[in-house]
């Protein structure tokens, strides 16, 4: 049996442009991507956390360290300038893989910059 399981996150981006006329996906800084695991035209979910919209579209390449965050093409009605975003990839293993697998976890602060990554998401309290 395949199990789907959380790849790589990057964890409250803010989106830095909308292109309506672009022809599609999100372009992603490539530091980024490489932090995440994400990879360019690699199916990838966002989740605006300011309006609660989540979408299925591709990763893009944008410019190293330019922290460009860019949903692109119809996507562009989902989302505007300055909201946080939640960017996840995820990958199918066998039950035994899942067992040993973590995720790479990336949390962004001001800029679109890494303030820190991880491996584990806190058990949530009750």
């Amino acid at each position: 049996m395949m199990i789907t399981l959380l790849k790589g996150k990057l964890h409250k981006a803010r989106v830095t442009h909308c292109e309506l006329e672009y022809e599609g996906s999100c372009a992603i800084d490539t530091r980024l991507l490489e932090a995440a695991g994400i990879l360019p035209f690699e199916q990838i979910q966002i989740y605006n956390v300011d309006n609660g919209e989540r979408l299925t579209t591709y990763a893009i390449e944008a410019e190293a360290g330019s922290g460009v965050i860019s949903v692109n093409g119809a996507a562009a009605h989902k989302a505007a300038v300055g909201h946080r975003v939640i960017i996840c990839a995820y990958g199918q293993l066998d039950a035994a893989e899942a067992r040993e697998f973590t995720p790479n976890l990336v949390y962004l602060g001001s800029g679109n910059r890494i303030m820190h990554t991880g491996h584990q998401i806190p058990v949530q309290a009750a």
